[in-house]
């Protein structure tokens, strides 16, 4: 929508916090130079230093704006905190109820 020389975009499902982030991540990327391969892969790996909880709000907020790049990144690093876990282990970090029976849940 734009109006009065401006562009209003609406982003309710994102909180400010979150915005600054991505707007952090996207400013570097914007930077994305042959030389500055390696800064931008340190800057990455710095980047989803952080708590589960934190990596899951920025994936609903990538995906609400569409940056697929950052989506790629963050569903990479919570694949590889979650690499080698126990099924158990999984359900705990998604908050995943375990309701197999016993006869169901030997299964799997």
């Amino acid at each position: 929508m734009v109006e009065d020389d401006f562009t209003f975009i609406p982003l309710s499902n994102i909180d400010i916090e979150t915005l600054i982030k991505i707007i952090e991540y996207m400013k570097k990327h914007a930077e994305k130079t042959d030389s500055k391969e390696e800064d931008i892969k340190e800057f990455n790996k710095d980047f989803v230093k952080k708590t589960l909880n934190e990596l899951f709000v920025l994936v609903l907020a990538a995906n609400y704006l569409h940056i697929n790049s950052l989506m790629k990144l963050l569903c990479q690093s919570i694949a590889d905190r979650v690499n080698d876990k126990t099924p158990e282990a999984i359900r705990n970090i998604f908050n995943i109820t375990y309701d197999f029976t016993p006869e169901k849940g030997k299964d799997y």
